[in-house]
Protein backbone atom coordinates (compact mmCIF):
# COMPACT_ATOMS: atom_id res chain seq x y z
CA UNK A 1 0.00 0.00 0.00
CA UNK A 2 1.49 3.01 -1.05
CA UNK A 3 1.44 6.03 1.73
CA UNK A 4 -0.09 9.48 1.71
CA UNK A 5 2.15 11.82 -0.83
CA UNK A 6 1.86 14.53 1.31
CA UNK A 7 3.85 12.66 4.34
CA UNK A 8 7.37 13.18 3.98
CA UNK A 9 10.59 11.87 5.52
CA UNK A 10 12.64 13.65 7.59
CA UNK A 11 15.37 15.20 5.59
CA UNK A 12 18.29 13.28 7.53
CA UNK A 13 16.83 9.95 6.06
CA UNK A 14 18.13 11.05 2.51
CA UNK A 15 21.47 11.29 4.23
CA UNK A 16 21.98 7.12 5.37
CA UNK A 17 21.28 4.43 3.43
CA UNK A 18 20.08 0.64 4.72
CA UNK A 19 23.00 -0.83 6.06
CA UNK A 20 24.89 -3.21 4.07
CA UNK A 21 24.24 -6.27 5.61
CA UNK A 22 20.66 -5.60 6.64
CA UNK A 23 20.86 -5.58 2.57
CA UNK A 24 22.73 -8.41 1.99
CA UNK A 25 21.79 -11.08 4.25
CA UNK A 26 18.12 -10.97 2.42
CA UNK A 27 19.98 -11.51 -0.66
CA UNK A 28 21.73 -14.36 0.84
CA UNK A 29 18.31 -15.68 2.44
CA UNK A 30 16.75 -15.82 -0.99
CA UNK A 31 19.89 -17.54 -2.23
CA UNK A 32 20.10 -20.14 0.98
CA UNK A 33 15.99 -20.53 -0.29
CA UNK A 34 16.90 -21.54 -3.40
CA UNK A 35 19.17 -24.15 -2.00
CA UNK A 36 22.44 -22.33 -2.65
CA UNK A 37 23.41 -23.44 0.77
CA UNK A 38 25.82 -20.25 1.23
CA UNK A 39 28.61 -20.24 4.06
CA UNK A 40 28.53 -16.77 5.55
CA UNK A 41 32.12 -15.36 7.13
CA UNK A 42 31.21 -12.15 6.76
CA UNK A 43 29.40 -10.71 10.26
CA UNK A 44 31.15 -10.60 13.87
CA UNK A 45 28.93 -11.82 15.48
CA UNK A 46 30.16 -14.35 17.95
CA UNK A 47 28.62 -18.10 17.40
CA UNK A 48 29.87 -19.28 20.65
CA UNK A 49 27.36 -18.83 23.97
CA UNK A 50 28.65 -16.95 27.37
CA UNK A 51 30.21 -18.57 30.04
CA UNK A 52 27.51 -20.67 31.69
CA UNK A 53 27.29 -19.17 35.07
CA UNK A 54 26.35 -15.97 33.05
CA UNK A 55 23.51 -17.73 31.22
CA UNK A 56 22.34 -19.24 35.01
CA UNK A 57 22.45 -15.99 36.78
CA UNK A 58 19.67 -14.41 34.22
CA UNK A 59 17.36 -17.29 34.28
CA UNK A 60 17.49 -17.90 38.18
CA UNK A 61 16.87 -13.29 38.15
CA UNK A 62 14.70 -13.56 35.45
CA UNK A 63 12.39 -16.01 37.37
CA UNK A 64 12.20 -13.59 40.61
CA UNK A 65 8.90 -11.61 40.43
CA UNK A 66 10.89 -8.65 41.65
CA UNK A 67 13.09 -8.07 38.42
CA UNK A 68 10.50 -6.62 36.16
CA UNK A 69 9.84 -3.31 36.66
CA UNK A 70 11.65 -0.24 34.92
CA UNK A 71 15.08 0.28 35.52
CA UNK A 72 17.17 3.67 35.77
CA UNK A 73 18.95 4.86 33.01
CA UNK A 74 21.87 4.62 34.41
CA UNK A 75 21.62 1.26 35.31
CA UNK A 76 21.86 -1.04 38.45
CA UNK A 77 24.91 -0.03 40.84
CA UNK A 78 26.24 -3.79 40.60
CA UNK A 79 26.91 -3.19 37.39
CA UNK A 80 28.56 -0.01 37.06
CA UNK A 81 30.85 -1.62 40.12
CA UNK A 82 31.71 -4.45 37.60
CA UNK A 83 32.74 -2.16 34.91
CA UNK A 84 35.09 -0.37 37.50
CA UNK A 85 36.46 -3.87 38.29
CA UNK A 86 37.16 -4.63 34.98
CA UNK A 87 38.88 -1.56 33.70
CA UNK A 88 41.03 -1.93 37.03
CA UNK A 89 41.93 -5.37 37.01
CA UNK A 90 42.68 -5.47 32.80
CA UNK A 91 43.51 -1.45 31.98
CA UNK A 92 44.96 -0.30 34.90
CA UNK A 93 42.32 2.73 34.59
CA UNK A 94 40.52 3.71 37.55
CA UNK A 95 37.20 4.78 37.44
CA UNK A 96 34.65 6.18 39.46
CA UNK A 97 31.74 3.70 39.06
CA UNK A 98 29.21 6.72 40.36
CA UNK A 99 30.63 9.30 38.34
CA UNK A 100 32.42 8.46 35.29
CA UNK A 101 30.89 5.05 34.05
CA UNK A 102 27.74 5.03 31.86
CA UNK A 103 26.19 1.56 30.79
CA UNK A 104 24.39 1.76 27.78
CA UNK A 105 22.28 -0.78 25.34
CA UNK A 106 24.89 -1.57 22.78
CA UNK A 107 27.89 0.90 21.46
CA UNK A 108 25.89 1.74 18.76
CA UNK A 109 23.36 3.66 20.63
CA UNK A 110 26.49 5.06 22.71
CA UNK A 111 27.87 6.35 19.56
CA UNK A 112 24.73 8.06 18.41
CA UNK A 113 24.07 9.49 22.41
CA UNK A 114 27.56 10.93 22.39
CA UNK A 115 27.04 12.60 19.06
CA UNK A 116 23.60 14.13 20.10
CA UNK A 117 25.44 15.39 23.02
CA UNK A 118 28.35 17.31 21.55
CA UNK A 119 27.36 18.28 17.85
CA UNK A 120 25.16 20.46 16.57
CA UNK A 121 24.00 20.57 13.20
CA UNK A 122 27.02 21.22 10.72
CA UNK A 123 29.91 20.61 13.33
CA UNK A 124 32.79 18.66 12.17
CA UNK A 125 33.88 15.12 13.11
CA UNK A 126 36.70 13.47 11.94
CA UNK A 127 35.98 9.76 10.91
CA UNK A 128 38.70 7.13 10.48
CA UNK A 129 38.73 5.74 6.27
CA UNK A 130 38.51 2.72 6.45
CA UNK A 131 35.97 2.39 9.50
CA UNK A 132 33.37 0.54 11.13
CA UNK A 133 30.03 2.30 8.84
CA UNK A 134 28.06 3.47 11.77
CA UNK A 135 30.47 6.43 11.99
CA UNK A 136 29.48 7.75 9.44
CA UNK A 137 26.06 7.21 9.30
CA UNK A 138 25.81 8.22 12.93
CA UNK A 139 27.31 11.49 12.05
CA UNK A 140 25.29 12.18 9.14
CA UNK A 141 22.05 11.18 11.23
CA UNK A 142 22.55 14.18 13.19
CA UNK A 143 23.79 16.75 10.54
CA UNK A 144 27.34 16.63 11.37
CA UNK A 145 29.78 17.83 9.18
CA UNK A 146 32.30 14.25 8.35
CA UNK A 147 36.12 14.80 7.52
CA UNK A 148 37.13 11.40 6.77
CA UNK A 149 40.92 10.69 7.55
CA UNK A 150 42.74 8.27 5.72
CA UNK A 151 44.46 5.42 7.16
CA UNK A 152 46.81 3.11 5.09
CA UNK A 153 48.97 -0.06 5.86
CA UNK A 154 51.80 1.72 4.87
CA UNK A 155 51.20 3.64 8.15
CA UNK A 156 50.61 0.92 9.88
CA UNK A 157 46.80 1.97 9.48
CA UNK A 158 47.18 4.81 12.36
CA UNK A 159 46.09 8.12 11.69
CA UNK A 160 48.59 10.44 10.03
CA UNK A 161 48.86 13.81 11.98
CA UNK A 162 50.47 15.58 9.84
CA UNK A 163 48.19 15.34 7.42
CA UNK A 164 45.12 15.78 10.57
CA UNK A 165 47.10 19.22 11.04
CA UNK A 166 46.24 20.75 7.28
CA UNK A 167 42.18 20.14 8.33
CA UNK A 168 39.85 22.57 9.55
CA UNK A 169 40.07 22.04 12.55
CA UNK A 170 38.64 25.01 14.14
CA UNK A 171 35.48 23.77 12.73
CA UNK A 172 36.06 19.78 14.45
CA UNK A 173 34.25 19.12 17.86
CA UNK A 174 34.99 14.93 17.66
CA UNK A 175 37.75 12.60 16.29
CA UNK A 176 36.60 8.80 15.96
CA UNK A 177 39.70 6.33 16.93
CA UNK A 178 38.80 2.53 17.03
CA UNK A 179 41.85 0.45 18.09
CA UNK A 180 41.94 -2.38 17.77
CA UNK A 181 41.22 -1.73 14.59
CA UNK A 182 38.41 -2.75 12.82
CA UNK A 183 38.19 -3.68 10.08
CA UNK A 184 42.39 -3.83 9.86
CA UNK A 185 43.22 -5.60 12.84
CA UNK A 186 45.34 -2.77 13.42
CA UNK A 187 46.41 -3.19 17.50
CA UNK A 188 46.61 0.09 19.86
CA UNK A 189 50.11 1.25 21.47
CA UNK A 190 50.70 2.99 24.13
CA UNK A 191 52.46 5.92 22.10
CA UNK A 192 49.53 5.77 19.14
CA UNK A 193 47.04 6.67 22.43
CA UNK A 194 49.96 8.97 24.06
CA UNK A 195 49.92 10.99 20.76
CA UNK A 196 46.01 11.19 20.29
CA UNK A 197 45.51 12.14 23.70
CA UNK A 198 47.65 15.18 22.75
CA UNK A 199 45.87 15.88 19.99
CA UNK A 200 42.88 16.06 21.05
CA UNK A 201 44.50 18.19 24.15
CA UNK A 202 45.83 20.42 21.78
CA UNK A 203 43.11 21.52 19.20
CA UNK A 204 40.30 21.09 22.11
CA UNK A 205 38.80 17.96 20.26
CA UNK A 206 36.48 15.28 22.02
CA UNK A 207 38.58 11.77 21.00
CA UNK A 208 36.32 8.62 21.18
CA UNK A 209 37.75 5.68 21.27
CA UNK A 210 35.86 2.43 20.33
CA UNK A 211 37.30 -0.57 22.03
CA UNK A 212 35.10 -3.55 21.82
CA UNK A 213 38.02 -6.21 20.47
CA UNK A 214 40.65 -5.84 22.60
CA UNK A 215 40.80 -8.83 24.51
CA UNK A 216 40.29 -10.80 21.04
CA UNK A 217 43.62 -12.62 20.25
CA UNK A 218 45.34 -9.91 22.42
CA UNK A 219 47.07 -10.62 25.22
CA UNK A 220 47.83 -6.74 26.44
CA UNK A 221 44.05 -4.75 26.09
CA UNK A 222 44.54 -1.70 26.50
CA UNK A 223 42.40 1.86 27.02
CA UNK A 224 43.41 5.16 26.07
CA UNK A 225 41.93 6.30 29.70
CA UNK A 226 45.24 4.88 30.98
CA UNK A 227 47.34 8.05 29.37
CA UNK A 228 47.62 10.61 32.03
CA UNK A 229 44.69 13.47 31.06
CA UNK A 230 43.03 11.33 29.13
CA UNK A 231 39.88 11.77 30.50
CA UNK A 232 39.73 15.46 30.22
CA UNK A 233 39.18 15.03 26.97
CA UNK A 234 38.00 11.47 25.79
CA UNK A 235 35.21 8.97 26.01
CA UNK A 236 36.03 5.24 25.92
CA UNK A 237 33.04 3.14 24.15
CA UNK A 238 33.75 -0.66 25.09
CA UNK A 239 31.48 -3.61 25.18
CA UNK A 240 30.37 -7.34 26.25
CA UNK A 241 29.44 -8.40 22.57
CA UNK A 242 33.10 -9.43 21.47
CA UNK A 243 34.85 -10.36 25.02
CA UNK A 244 32.10 -12.74 26.47
CA UNK A 245 29.95 -13.37 23.68
CA UNK A 246 26.91 -11.36 24.07
CA UNK A 247 26.41 -9.56 21.19
CA UNK A 248 22.65 -9.94 21.27
CA UNK A 249 22.23 -9.33 24.48
CA UNK A 250 23.19 -5.82 23.92
CA UNK A 251 25.36 -4.71 26.87
CA UNK A 252 28.07 -1.71 26.42
CA UNK A 253 29.43 1.08 28.32
CA UNK A 254 31.31 4.44 27.92
CA UNK A 255 33.81 5.87 30.27
CA UNK A 256 35.01 9.17 30.74
CA UNK A 257 35.08 12.44 33.53
CA UNK A 258 31.71 12.87 35.16
CA UNK A 259 30.93 16.17 33.58
CA UNK A 260 30.97 13.97 29.70
CA UNK A 261 29.28 11.27 31.39
CA UNK A 262 26.35 13.75 32.63
CA UNK A 263 26.06 15.12 29.21
CA UNK A 264 25.45 11.88 27.36
CA UNK A 265 23.30 10.70 30.03
CA UNK A 266 21.04 13.75 30.14
CA UNK A 267 20.22 12.04 26.24
CA UNK A 268 19.94 8.49 26.91
CA UNK A 269 17.33 9.45 30.17
CA UNK A 270 15.03 10.50 27.17
CA UNK A 271 15.81 7.87 25.50
CA UNK A 272 15.44 4.58 26.58
CA UNK A 273 14.13 3.25 30.54
CA UNK A 274 17.07 0.96 31.52
CA UNK A 275 18.18 -2.27 30.48
CA UNK A 276 16.18 -5.74 32.16
CA UNK A 277 17.49 -6.13 35.58
CA UNK A 278 18.44 -9.99 35.00
CA UNK A 279 20.59 -9.05 31.88
CA UNK A 280 22.00 -6.25 33.93
CA UNK A 281 23.13 -8.87 37.02
CA UNK A 282 24.35 -11.52 34.32
CA UNK A 283 26.10 -8.95 32.98
CA UNK A 284 28.13 -8.28 36.27
CA UNK A 285 28.93 -11.83 36.59
CA UNK A 286 30.37 -11.95 32.67
CA UNK A 287 32.39 -9.14 33.96
CA UNK A 288 34.13 -11.12 36.63
CA UNK A 289 35.11 -13.87 34.53
CA UNK A 290 38.28 -15.33 35.39
CA UNK A 291 41.42 -14.76 32.89
CA UNK A 292 40.98 -18.44 32.22
CA UNK A 293 37.59 -17.42 30.43
CA UNK A 294 39.84 -15.13 28.00
CA UNK A 295 42.21 -17.62 26.86
CA UNK A 296 40.06 -20.36 26.53
CA UNK A 297 37.60 -18.37 23.86
CA UNK A 298 41.48 -16.90 22.21
CA UNK A 299 42.11 -20.52 21.83
CA UNK A 300 39.17 -20.98 19.78
CA UNK A 301 39.90 -17.87 17.86
CA UNK A 302 43.46 -18.85 16.93
CA UNK A 303 42.46 -21.97 15.36
CA UNK A 304 39.97 -20.13 13.20
CA UNK A 305 42.35 -17.56 12.41
CA UNK A 306 44.86 -20.31 10.99
CA UNK A 307 41.96 -21.36 8.58
CA UNK A 308 41.08 -18.25 7.83
CA UNK A 309 44.61 -17.37 6.76
CA UNK A 310 44.77 -20.07 4.69
CA UNK A 311 41.21 -18.93 3.22
CA UNK A 312 43.01 -15.41 2.17
CA UNK A 313 46.13 -17.60 0.66
CA UNK A 314 44.12 -19.42 -1.51
CA UNK A 315 42.21 -16.63 -2.79
CA UNK A 316 45.70 -14.64 -3.66
CA UNK A 317 45.63 -11.99 -0.56
CA UNK A 318 48.17 -10.94 1.00
CA UNK A 319 47.48 -9.79 5.27
CA UNK A 320 49.13 -8.87 8.49
CA UNK A 321 50.18 -11.75 10.25
CA UNK A 322 49.54 -9.38 13.57
CA UNK A 323 46.47 -8.70 13.41
CA UNK A 324 44.10 -8.23 16.70
CA UNK A 325 40.28 -8.70 16.51
CA UNK A 326 37.80 -10.94 15.42
CA UNK A 327 38.23 -10.56 11.52
CA UNK A 328 41.05 -11.05 8.82
CA UNK A 329 41.68 -8.30 6.32
CA UNK A 330 43.64 -9.19 3.38
CA UNK A 331 44.05 -7.00 0.22
CA UNK A 332 43.11 -8.80 -3.11
CA UNK A 333 45.64 -9.19 -5.69
CA UNK A 334 46.44 -7.18 -8.53
CA UNK A 335 45.01 -9.40 -10.88
CA UNK A 336 41.48 -8.56 -8.98
CA UNK A 337 39.31 -5.70 -10.17
CA UNK A 338 38.62 -4.99 -6.67
CA UNK A 339 37.59 -6.54 -3.30
CA UNK A 340 33.71 -6.43 -4.13
CA UNK A 341 34.32 -7.94 -7.23
CA UNK A 342 36.11 -10.52 -5.91
CA UNK A 343 33.96 -11.30 -2.86
CA UNK A 344 31.08 -10.99 -5.64
CA UNK A 345 33.26 -13.98 -7.25
CA UNK A 346 33.06 -16.04 -4.42
CA UNK A 347 29.47 -15.54 -3.55
CA UNK A 348 28.59 -16.71 -6.68
CA UNK A 349 31.24 -19.68 -7.35
CA UNK A 350 31.98 -20.86 -3.84
CA UNK A 351 28.90 -19.62 -2.11
CA UNK A 352 30.87 -18.38 0.64
CA UNK A 353 29.87 -14.83 1.97
CA UNK A 354 32.87 -12.68 2.98
CA UNK A 355 32.95 -8.95 3.28
CA UNK A 356 33.96 -6.72 0.69
CA UNK A 357 36.25 -3.24 2.06
CA UNK A 358 34.49 -0.83 0.00
CA UNK A 359 31.60 -0.90 2.78
CA UNK A 360 34.18 0.66 5.33
CA UNK A 361 35.52 2.98 3.12
CA UNK A 362 37.22 4.31 -0.15
CA UNK A 363 40.62 2.99 1.74
CA UNK A 364 38.83 -0.31 1.78
CA UNK A 365 38.48 -1.38 -2.01
CA UNK A 366 41.21 -3.40 -2.47
CA UNK A 367 40.30 -5.25 0.82
CA UNK A 368 38.23 -8.12 1.36
CA UNK A 369 37.75 -9.50 5.35
CA UNK A 370 36.86 -12.53 6.87
CA UNK A 371 35.12 -13.34 10.70
CA UNK A 372 36.38 -15.80 12.55
CA UNK A 373 32.70 -16.42 13.84
CA UNK A 374 31.92 -19.09 12.28
CA UNK A 375 33.23 -23.17 13.52
CA UNK A 376 36.21 -24.23 12.47
CA UNK A 377 34.19 -27.30 10.08
CA UNK A 378 32.69 -24.61 8.73
CA UNK A 379 35.58 -23.01 7.58
CA UNK A 380 37.27 -25.62 6.50
CA UNK A 381 34.13 -26.23 4.21
CA UNK A 382 34.68 -23.17 2.73
CA UNK A 383 38.50 -23.69 2.18
CA UNK A 384 37.89 -26.54 0.29
CA UNK A 385 35.17 -24.55 -1.54
CA UNK A 386 37.20 -21.57 -2.68
CA UNK A 387 40.14 -24.07 -3.78
CA UNK A 388 37.51 -25.38 -6.01
CA UNK A 389 36.99 -22.14 -7.95
CA UNK A 390 37.72 -21.49 -11.13
CA UNK A 391 40.73 -18.75 -11.17
CA UNK A 392 40.38 -15.23 -12.58
CA UNK A 393 40.72 -15.52 -16.54
CA UNK A 394 40.89 -18.80 -16.69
Amino acid sequence: MNCNPHIAPADRLGRVSEYYFSRKLAEIARLNAEGRNIISMAIGGPDLPPATDVIDTLCEQARRPDTHSYQNTRSIPQLREAFARWYSRHYDVSLDPDSEILPLIGSKEGLMHIMLAFLNEGDGILVPDPGYPTYTSAANIVGATIHPYQLSAENGWYPDFEALERMPLDRIKIMIVNYPHMPTGAPATRQLFERVVAFGQKHGILIVNDNPYSFILNDNPLSILSVPGAKEVAIELNSLSKSHNMAGWRVAMLASNSQFVSWVLRVKSNVDSGQFKPVMLAATKALDAPDTWYSELNAVYSSRRQIAEQIMSALGCSFDPSQRGLFLWGRVPDSEESGEALADRVLEQARVFITPGFIFGKGGERYIRISLCATEQTMLKALERINNMSKPNA
